[in-house]
């Protein structure tokens, strides 16, 4: 696919941070205004689905989504974390991880709803000063594993 944005040597500066990479795969912040701290595990080949992987690569993407899960929470005191697979848009695997307040825009519908409420400026301002930990956090945590 030349095309694919989720490839990582097309990600642009606007789309978010990179935060680790590993020879199967890579984790980056999204950046996404009303959602501080979204990430996003992505595997590096164009795979459509967990079952066209190994036991062993499917055991290994998860268990870096859970340590992005658990930065996530230590970093950012969700209220809930969504993890999510959709990939309806590109044959590209990777999984959503986001967190989540009572008070954020589209809170309690997914991401991908239409917005029920506005978060206060106060609040996405301390969120998005929370998400400056998180790259740090992420490569402890993912570096725990190995």
């Amino acid at each position: 696919m030349t095309n694919c944005v989720l490839c990582k040597d097309k990600l642009k500066p606007e789309d978010g941070q990179l935060i680790w990479r590993g020879d199967d795969c890579w984790v980056m912040l999204v950046n996404d205004p009303d959602l501080p701290g979204f990430c996003r595990v992505i595997w590096n080949r164009h795979v459509a689905e967990m079952t066209d992987l190994s036991y062993g690569e499917r055991e290994h993407i998860m268990t870096l989504v859970f340590a992005v899960e658990e930065a996530i929470r230590h970093v950012m005191h969700p209220d809930k974390i969504n993890i999510a697979a959709l990939g309806n848009m590109v044959p590209h695997l990777h999984w959503h991880v986001i967190p989540r307040f009572k008070d954020d825009a589209f809170f309690p519908g997914s991401i991908w709803s239409v917005k029920t409420q506005q978060t206060s400026n106060a609040m996405l301002a301390a969120r998005r000063q929370r998400v400056l930990e998180l790259p740090a956090a992420i490569r402890v945590a993912i570096s725990g594993l190995y």
